[in-house]
């Protein structure tokens, strides 16, 4: 059974009890109050118009689709080509949206550099999109971090080059008229400059996005979501999503972030927004180490909870697997997560040890 069918059925099948249950919260004897959250229509709500067509099945960016972390000691050209797509795909199963991405994927691809490297940038607009599209770098030193140099319209394309002269983990993300429009329809990712020396060596690296999906539906609604300005506005999103889809990575869906006991991982965490601040926690751990608003120039922060991330703006953290079993991530305001679709999902394997967990004791 492939991925996408089992994250169907896995969707289709659950109402909130169970959504809630998978984000690791509680709900217990409240469960009958929350049925105004289930899939369907909410009283009074004009009807939506059917989902429409597919152009892709899969909107999610795969977390472990990064490049390597670098090795060389000299700086380089790094050659990066971009396309910006407009297209429709699931928000769930029944529930369709008209992203816009780069490379149709939400986030963007993730481009790794090192201090003192040029990206030689080309970014072209598909000629089926109907909108005109740019990205700008918070890597960049320029007017509007290539924002102006990148304006490119359907069918055309352009290029642009510039230095990387500081390290960190850095938000790009399209910057038109409307960019919060932009944004929240899935156009955002990030760029990773490494400090001359590099990261230290983990087992695994995974690359995640956080952003608002404002539309004139609630969530779960059957139906083609059109864009909500007003909701976006207010600041009261449909969705609060993780790499563009509800509960799109985990063994719920994309089962891709899978390790093994004794081994550590590094999230790199981009939250494009436009509006809301992530309260970015692992249920079942802390982090090890956080790279506060991706400043990998600075010491991490050692043990932490839940660390803010603003949007525009990243993270970059590790965690370890002592025990096997499902570790959540989750924006910690959790309403986004038992409501709105905001979970991810490592799942480490391997043999259990009762000396830090056991939770069946004799």
């Amino acid at each position: 059974m492939s991925s996408t069918t089992t994250r169907r059925r896995f969707l289709q099948a659950m109402g909130v009890g169970s959504a809630t249950a998978l984000a690791g919260c509680t709900i217990g004897s409240q469960r009958n109050d929350l049925s105004i959250f289930d899939h369907g229509m909410a009283a009074g709500q004009a009807k939506l118009s059917p989902p429409k067509a597919v152009d892709v099945d899969r909107v999610a960016a795969d977390p472990r689709d990064i490049p390597a972390p670098i090795t060389r000691t000299e700086p380089a050209v790094v050659e990066v080509e971009m396309e910006t797509l407009e297209v429709v795909a699931e928000v769930e199963p029944g529930v369709t949206f008209t992203y816009m991405t780069f490379d149709g994927q939400i986030p963007g691809p993730m481009v790794r550099t090192r201090v003192g490297d040029t990206v030689d940038l080309t970014i072209r607009n598909h000629p089926d999109n109907s909108m005109v599209h740019n990205v700008d770098f918070h890597a960049c030193r320029g007017p509007g971090g290539g924002a102006e140099a990148t304006l490119v319209a359907p069918g055309e394309e352009t290029r642009l080059r510039f230095k990387v002269t500081y390290p960190g983990a850095f938000v790009y993300h399209c910057a038109v008229a409307n960019v919060d429009y932009h944004i929240s329809s899935g156009m955002f990712g990030l760029i990773v400059v490494e400090p001359e020396e590099g990261l230290p060596p983990v087992d695994h690296e995974f690359y995640l996005g956080q952003h608002e999906l404002y539309t004139a539906g609630t969530a779960g609604e059957q139906g083609h979501h059109e864009f909500d300005f007003a909701g976006m506005a207010g600041e009261d999103p449909t969705y609060v999503l993780m790499n563009g889809e509800k509960y799109a990575i985990g063994p719920q869906g994309y089962d891709e972030m899978r390790v093994k006991t004794g081994e550590t991982a590094r999230i790199f965490y981009a939250v494009g927004g436009p509006n809301l601040t992530s309260a970015f926690h692992p249920i079942g751990s802390v982090w090890d180490e956080v790279w506060e608003q991706g400043a990998l120039a600075s010491p991490p922060a050692r043990f932490v909870q839940t660390t803010p991330v603003l949007p525009g703006s990243s993270c970059v953290a590790t965690m370890s697997f002592p025990v096997p079993g499902d570790f959540k991530l989750v924006d910690h305001a959790l309403s986004r997560v038992a409501r709105k679709g905001c979970l991810a999902v490592v799942h480490a394997d391997g043999p259990e040890d009762p000396t830090i967990f056991d939770p069946d004791p004799a």
